[in-house]
């Protein structure tokens, strides 16, 4: 397993942007899909976005496309999910996720996204 942490979470206005950072710790890291996840209070957790394990291929959910932007640097054991033009429906918790796409066995603790209209 990889051990993950995300940052750069935090209170952005409607139509603001943050960019969220997953620090990964073990040489896997680069072996691995990574994906972006999200769960707003009351709700279930939701896919927002993927990323291959060599940045060859991303997959984004319909609400996000076109405003969010997923990337990954293996050299810094990083990856990113860039958010733009962010509205009230984005606020929730997010968290990176490494692994194979729908079995993902490692997980970050999450960041907070609030965005205030």
């Amino acid at each position: 397993q990889v051990q993950l942490v995300e940052s750069g979470g935090g209170l952005v206005q409607a139509g603001g942007s943050l960019r969220l950072s997953c620090a990964a710790s073990g040489r896997t890291f680069s072996r691995h899909a990574m994906g972006w996840f999200r769960q707003a209070p009351g709700k279930e957790r939701e896919f927002v976005a993927r990323i291959s394990w060599n940045a060859g291929i991303t997959y984004y959910a319909d609400s996000v496309k076109g405003r969010f932007t997923i990337s990954r640097d293996n050299a810094r054991n990083t990856g990113f999910l860039r958010m733009n033009n962010l509205n009230s429906e984005d606020t929730a918790v997010y968290y990176c996720a490494a692994g194979v796409p729908g079995n993902y066995d490692s997980w970050g603790q999450g960041t907070q996204v609030t965005v205030s209209s």
